[in-house]
């Protein structure tokens, strides 16, 4: 068995670490609480994978909140555990886009890629990812891992972002996507780990 040459890891039409980020917004009490388009506890095990998986392959990721300076709470513990070197970009705005600081965090990524988590799916993953894709990024919105005040709102969410060209992952999609060859050595234990030891195959 002998696999392809890599392709060039910014090129590539696929995601890889060198041509993606990830972005987290609104992962707070508040929000996980009000979502009930799936089981609570699955969002909050899926979204630490997804940040899990990202810190693994060396994504730049970008962490934000909503209101904290107004007493809204903060990321989620068991995701803030995780994320322990970003900065939080606190804004007032619903849609993170329009928040200057936000913005400028996405653009000194680098990356044109933009692999998209946010509570709720109907709102705060819905309009930045329509203006990125504006802007001219591709959005990758991973749909376990996001959740909205109602199953139909979470639909429509997806459903709107898609119609203007967001792509759909899953949270072991993205893993998958990332690693792409288990003659990768230097990344497998991690993978294997974060989609098979610590989640699939611990609950069968």
């Amino acid at each position: 068995m002998t696999s392809e040459p890599m392709r060039d890891p910014l090129t590539d039409p696929l995601l890889t670490p060198a041509n993606s980020a990830l972005v987290v917004i609104d992962y707070q009490p508040s929000q996980i609480q009000t979502v009930t388009s799936m089981d609570t506890e699955l969002l909050v095990r899926n979204i630490v994978s997804v940040a899990r998986t990202a810190k693994s392959y060396g994504l730049p990721i970008v962490l934000s909140t909503v209101n904290v300076a107004n007493g809204q709470g903060h990321t989620i513990p068991e995701l803030a555990e995780i994320l322990t070197e970003q900065v939080e970009v606190d804004r007032t705005q619903i849609n993170a886009w329009e928040d200057v600081e936000f913005r400028q965090a996405v653009e000194a990524t680098g990356r044109n890629k933009l692999i998209m988590t946010a509570l709720w799916t109907e709102v705060c993953l819905s309009f930045p990812s329509l203006d990125a894709l504006r802007d001219g990024y591709e959005v990758y919105p991973v749909v376990d891992a996001v959740g909205g005040t109602s199953r139909e709102a979470h639909r429509a969410g997806l459903e709107r972002i898609v119609q203007a060209g967001a792509q759909p992952i899953s949270w072991v999609s993205l893993a998958c996507e990332l690693q792409r060859d288990w003659a990768r050595l230097e990344t497998v234990p991690d993978v294997v780990d974060i989609v098979l030891n610590s989640r699939l195959l611990a609950a069968v």
